[in-house]
């Protein structure tokens, strides 16, 4: 019989092809067309230009006048030139006075701190992010200059009773790191200013000692498990900054107004169904961010456009979350989420405190963007 050849016609197979090119093209035209005319593309835009003056350091007032984002290449160019000038000399000034006394680690080839650390106990900073460090050695109680304890994404799981020695110490940042607990022992650092344990997400509770910390003036505790606001933080007497965002509280505690120095609240991201008439005694409370989709009562001064307050309902649509096998992929994946979260909020609150008066409404939109 031999093979069977079929025979045609090529022309015919080439004039459908290129039919179908020419269609698809035109549909491509028209497709560009729309998005260049969508709203979502100028806020993409806009977003991604904001977005990268922020990497490099440039102040919002350069770039956003009355609300609108200047988007212009050219006038990036001169702000980031203007602002690598300002910024080179200002480093190295910092540098010819500070570094003899700060240490920087980075990076995850790090499981634990050189050993010439020990000997260096002179240093005032230490500035520790993105390794795979666990513990905090306890001959830390030797850096008795220590002022800044800058510890954010890292592995560690706790911390040594040891820090309560650190009598000079300004600041703590332990933020989005594998912490259960906090040392009752931090309650002696009497100087301590700034504490930052947010996103470890299972913290549920700071120890009673920590009432000894009159002088601290910020406080983040969010993307955690606290219930309720601990009592330690109610006797923070200077306390300004409290953030407990993302948390599982479901009401407030009435003598909340104990925070009379308070001037920002963040609570969004709870399950708080009511917010007590005390917020109205905290006179010089200026922000207050919570999520609305639970709430059904509270006092109507808050919305009261003749006080100094802005009040910020953000109305949220979770999704349901999906089960995945392998936990320690979720726990990343969520400790992302809370991260870029934490870094939007940000930026919103920045832009917000620029205005005279909070927007009648906000609408979040959701974007999921290949970087």
């Amino acid at each position: 019989m031999g093979h069977k050849v079929v025979v045609f016609d090529i022309s015919v197979v080439r004039a459908l092809w290129e039919t179908r090119v020419k269609k698809h093209k035109a549909w491509q035209k028209k497709e560009k067309e729309r998005l260049e005319k969508s709203a979502l593309e100028k806020i993409k835009e806009e977003w991604n230009f904001v977005a990268e003056c922020r990497r490099k350091g440039i102040p919002q007032a350069a770039y956003c006048k009355n609300g609108f984002v200047d988007t212009s290449v050219r006038l990036l160019e001169k702000i980031e030139r203007n602002s690598l000038t300002r910024q080179s000399s200002l480093s190295k000034e910092r540098d010819k006075q500070s570094s003899p006394f700060v240490f920087e680690l980075s990076g995850e080839q790090w499981t634990e701190l050189p050993d010439s650390l020990k000997e260096q106990t002179h240093l005032k900073e230490w500035h520790i992010s993105n390794t795979l460090i666990q513990n905090i050695p306890t001959y830390i109680e030797l850096f008795q200059a220590m002022r800044i304890l800058d510890l954010p994404k890292n592995q560690i799981s706790r911390l040594p009773a040891e820090i309560g020695c650190l009598k000079n110490l300004k600041e703590l940042n332990v933020s989005f790191n594998h912490l259960k607990s906090i040392p009752p022992e931090l309650g002696d650092c009497e100087n301590l200013e700034r504490l930052d344990c947010s996103g470890n997400l299972e913290l549920t509770e700071l120890p009673f000692e920590l009432s000894n910390l009159k002088q601290v003036t910020f406080v983040d505790i969010s993307a955690n498990k606290f219930a309720s606001v601990p009592i330690c933080v109610l006797r923070m007497c200077n306390l300004q900054w409290l953030d407990m965002s993302n948390n599982s509280l479901n009401d407030l505690p009435q003598d909340i107004d104990r925070l009379e120095e308070l001037q920002t609240f963040l609570l969004y991201k709870n399950k708080l169904t009511y917010l007590p008439y005390a917020l109205l005694n905290l006179k010089k409370l200026t922000l207050l961010v919570v999520s609305g989709d639970h709430l059904v009562e509270l006092p109507t001064a808050l919305c009261d456009s003749s006080t100094p307050l802005k009040f910020v309902s953000l109305m949220d649509n979770p999704l349901d979350n999906t089960q995945c096998q392998d936990d320690v992929k979720v726990m990343e994946s969520e400790r992302d989420r809370q991260c870029f979260d934490k870094e939007v909020l940000k930026a919103y609150l920045e832009d917000l405190k620029e205005r005279e008066s909070v927007p009648s409404y906000t609408t979040k939109v959701s974007f999921s963007l290949q970087l």
